[in-house]
């Protein structure tokens, strides 16, 4: 039914409605309007992400140190000294024997991780689970708790005399294991609590994309023939790829991350085979104050990170297509 023009001319009198700006002018004001809604968080974003790796990418190339603190007349600049310094001269051994413990972690940690939380997402999905509302705080409680406390926490579980694990080995005839003193288990063991403290916030992603799958795909598959396993390789895995890519990068972010397990477990030994990257860039600039080799050892890092996510992010999309 159509409003009479004299009614909507009267409407418009009464409530103080004006015609709004049309054409280039309007949406001018427009994109104004929203500059400034958005100015705040691009401020924070400027001040606390942006600057900060521009200030990076500005002490990489420069000597800076606790001499420069004092008095900046002492800042230098160096060049590309930093880098070849951290991995053709003398930190080289040092990098290359902390890029291979980050990426074991990576490589041996990260895909642990995603496969223990899709695990826990399938049980409290499955329709015949119980006490799913209990299980699920089970599971997320050690997100949520402190990183540094859970490592103290798994540092006397690991301990080699008087650890629960070992005791619990004991119990079966197993001898007990130095955990956290071997460099053969130090990193396994790692590994192990980084997993547990990390899989349930995985686990609520993965949640939310089982529950946004058509049960029709479910019943239709059923109707088929097909046994659960069948549904679960072609209907679930296929319908689960967009969350696969979102959780393997940034599981695989977070992994390259590595430092404070073994900073507080392991001080990155035994014979630095848990010493990490980031153990690498936080020594070089807090404990020796060489600002300018940390900055450069974090421009490196962040160098590999975007590699191997740029990676990662083409081989699922492939895999997608």
């Amino acid at each position: 039914m159509a409003i009479p023009a004299s009614l909507s001319q009267a409407t418009n009198r009464t409530f103080g409605a004006q015609p709004g700006p049309a054409g280039s002018s309007g949406r001018f004001l427009g994109i104004a309007a929203g500059g400034w809604f958005v100015a705040p968080a691009l401020g924070i974003v400027g001040a606390f992400f942006l600057g900060p790796i521009a200030a990076s990418f500005v002490l990489s190339v420069t000597d800076f140190d606790i001499y420069a603190l004092a008095d900046w007349r002492n800042l230098r600049f160096s060049g590309g000294q930093n880098f070849s310094r951290l991995l053709v001269g003398e930190q080289s051994g040092v990098f290359w024997q902390a890029l291979k413990n980050t990426c074991y972690f990576v490589l041996v940690g990260g895909p642990l991780s995603v496969l223990v939380s899709l695990g826990a997402a399938l049980l409290l999905e499955a329709k015949l689970a119980r006490w799913k509302g209990l299980l699920r705080v089970v599971f997320f409680a050690p997100v949520v708790t402190t990183l540094v406390a859970t490592s103290i926490v798994w540092r006397y579980l690991y301990h080699g005399k008087y650890g629960l694990i070992n005791h619990a080995l004991e119990s079966l005839g197993v001898d007990p294991i130095d955990w956290l003193g071997d460099p053969r288990w130090a990193m396994p063991a790692i590994i192990v609590m980084a997993v547990w403290k990390n899989f349930g916030y995985n686990m609520v992603i993965f949640m939310a994309g089982l529950g946004s799958i058509p049960t029709e795909l479910y019943e239709a598959a059923a109707l088929d023939g097909a046994t659960p396993a069948r549904r679960f390789v072609y209907v679930t895995l296929p319908a689960l790829a967009p969350t696969f890519l979102f959780v393997g990068v940034t599981t695989m972010i977070g992994c390259f991350q590595l430092f404070a397990e073994p900073f507080v477990m392991t001080r990155g030994g035994p014979e630095g085979s848990t010493y990490s990257l980031v153990m690498l860039m936080y020594e070089e600039g807090f404990r020796w104050w060489r600002l300018g080799a940390a900055s450069a050892a974090a421009l490196v890092l962040f160098a590999i990170t975007l590699a191997a996510a740029a990676v990662q992010m083409s081989l699922q999309r492939r895999a997608l297509a």
